[in-house]
């Protein structure tokens, strides 16, 4: 049976999604937790159970809607009923939500429709920034996911960067491509906002007032591309490049140590978008091409 997996995490003390020899990771935390509810005897010549996610998520970055699968054959999911009245499916759910660490939250377990990959499927993934400036008040309650600078950021000036961006392009200036891969993304949007200034009954702020985000949507996202985007456009604003020198990055695709990636803390996985059930596999078929700026 192939089961989707929801799942929400804060990034603060993982090594990123990625399985990672004595490092602590969110795969190999899920992956222990399910191998431990399973029973999973490698030397019994159990198969070791294996997660495939929507998107890897770096060191520090946080997630309040990932997706992954994972197979497992029905006479393995039978061994987490124990003494449970339920399906074997609910009480792998239950026994989740109980072994799992308090920084990762199962939010959803179900049987995946056919054709369902969560990686391939996908059609869009939609990634948060949130930035404290001095026009905010960092709050320590958001200090694992939210970036304090000490300067002043102007939004037009960052919003005048976040319109160059949307289009099918060569990201290489923002990304290192994974072997074989490439660096050619379609972002579908990409802006920023502040923040209401909400004030309470009592004249406090609001949790999260005036904060600086940064919304962007893309079919998929190569390594290290939202924070190194989120890092050259602050660079704009704080008046060290000019809007111009952003465009020129964007035209002409170069790593020369200029465009590195931002503080990890800031950056959310927000929503991963599937296609209705019947397109799932066509869907799956044609984004394992390679591909191309035509």
């Amino acid at each position: 049976m192939r089961i989707r997996l929801d799942l929400a995490y804060d990034g603060t003390d993982f090594h990123g999604w990625a399985r990672q020899p004595h490092l602590r990771t969110v795969q190999g935390e899920v992956e222990k937790a399910l191998s431990m509810i399973l029973r999973i005897n490698k030397a019994q010549g159990d198969d070791p159970l294996l997660l495939v996610v929507a998107g890897r998520t770096d060191t520090g970055v946080h997630a309040r809607a990932q997706v992954c699968h994972i197979d497992i054959p029905e006479e393995i999911l039978s061994r987490a009923l124990g003494h449970m009245k339920s399906s074997p499916l609910e009480a792998l759910e239950h026994r989740l939500r109980h072994v799992l660490p308090a920084d990762i939250t199962l939010l959803a377990c179900s049987e995946a429709p056919e054709g369902f990959d969560a990686r391939f499927s996908a059609l869009e993934r939609t990634y948060v920034f949130r930035i404290a400036d001095t026009l905010s008040r960092p709050d320590p309650l958001l200090r694992h996911c939210v970036l304090p600078i000490t300067k002043p950021l102007d939004l037009d000036t960052l919003n005048q960067c976040a319109l160059l961006i949307p289009g099918l392009k060569d990201f290489g200036s923002f990304a290192t491509p994974n072997p074989g891969g490439t660096t050619i993304r379609e972002v579908k949007k990409a802006f920023w906002k502040r923040t209401p200034v909400e004030p309470r009954d009592n004249g406090d702020l609001a949790l999260g007032s005036g904060l600086l985000e940064f919304t962007i949507v893309a079919d998929a996202f190569a390594h290290n591309m939202v924070r190194s985007l989120v890092g050259a456009q602050v660079v704009v604003a704080q008046g060290k490049k000019s809007v111009e020198w952003f465009a020129s990055k964007l035209a002409s695709p170069s790593r020369e140590g200029q465009t590195g990636p931002i503080d990890p803390r800031g950056l959310t996985l927000e929503h991963v978008a599937y296609p209705a059930d019947n397109l799932l596999g066509s869907r799956a078929q044609a984004i394992r091409a390679k591909r191309t700026l035509e």
